[in-house]
């Protein structure tokens, strides 16, 4: 419990963007699994289209400050290499 008005505000704000923050991450993460089931199909088309969708998911989740920029490009670089590898 907090002791003071501005600890309970801070808690207030906290359960807000922990909120706010846990469906940005779900999203991103059921675009990667769509993602995946596309690469698993072996459906060029579907994984471009579904890695497009999870790029500007991350991105914008990046700028928001739910992920780090490096975590967001990590993610990118990963998912990229599997598209890529899906044409040879």
């Amino acid at each position: 419990m907090p002791n003071s008005l501005n600890a309970a505000k801070r808690h207030r704000q906290s359960l807000t963007r922990r909120m706010r923050n846990k469906t940005i991450k779900s999203s991103v993460r059921t675009s990667i699994k769509a993602f995946e089931v596309a690469v698993k199909k072996h459906d060029r088309e579907a994984a471009e289209v579904n890695f497009k969708k999870f790029v500007k998911l991350i991105d914008t989740a990046a700028g928001k400050g739910v992920y780090h920029k490096n975590t967001a490009a990590r993610k990118k670089s990963r998912l990229h290499k599997v598209l890529v590898g899906m044409a040879s």
